[in-house]
């Protein structure tokens, strides 16, 4: 597996997820409040040995390669996964895609995160353009785009594991805006 880049924040470490990473992954991610607030193509409930089969199949063979995915950890507790942010080269319609274990929402740690690794994906993988979604109604995941810059450019309809969820926003943003975003901060 290649190896990505380490990053760290204020209060976050950010690595390439690892195998040693799976039973943290799976207590955290396994939760249907996390879960819920994702797109249908992820499975619910979901099954034994998921995380693991995610990673293996679709992760650990194409990471660097147009995929990166980080693990989340707090410093104070360093091995322990609480989340995860993905980017992928190809958009379906989105090139970013992240949770968090719901213990740890609403203490700004996700907006956190995105900083290094929207910068990472701008300045060093030579993004021009991030497209980014959430369901309509993860008042969260939106809130996360608005505090980083981001423009909403519309809604369209998309399945979530959530039923009540049908749509999700659409929301770009450019290298150019992530530039002057960071100017500012």
């Amino acid at each position: 597996m290649v190896e990505i880049p380490h990053f760290e924040t204020p209060r976050l470490h950010l690595r390439g997820v690892r195998d040693t990473d799976i039973p943290a992954y799976e207590r955290h991610f396994v939760d249907y409040e996390v879960i819920s607030e994702l797109s249908a193509k992820v499975p619910w409930p979901f099954p034994a040995g998921g995380v693991a089969a995610f990673l293996s199949e679709n992760i650990f063979p194409r990471q660097a390669l147009d995929r990166w995915l980080w693990g989340i950890f707090l410093k104070s507790q360093p091995e322990e996964l609480i989340g995860a942010i993905e980017l992928w080269r190809e958009g379906s319609p989105e090139n970013r895609g992240f949770w968090l274990g719901r213990r740890f929402w609403g203490q700004g740690l996700m907006t956190e995160a995105v900083v290094p690794i929207t910068s990472y994906a701008f300045n060093e993988l030579g993004f021009e353009k991030l497209t980014l979604t959430n369901a309509a109604g993860n008042f969260r995941s939106r809130r996360v785009k608005e505090k980083t810059g981001a423009l909403l450019i519309g809604r369209a309809p998309a399945p979530f594991v959530n039923p009540q969820y049908t749509e999700h926003e659409i929301w770009e943003l450019t290298k150019e805006a992530w530039l002057r975003f960071m100017s500012t901060t």
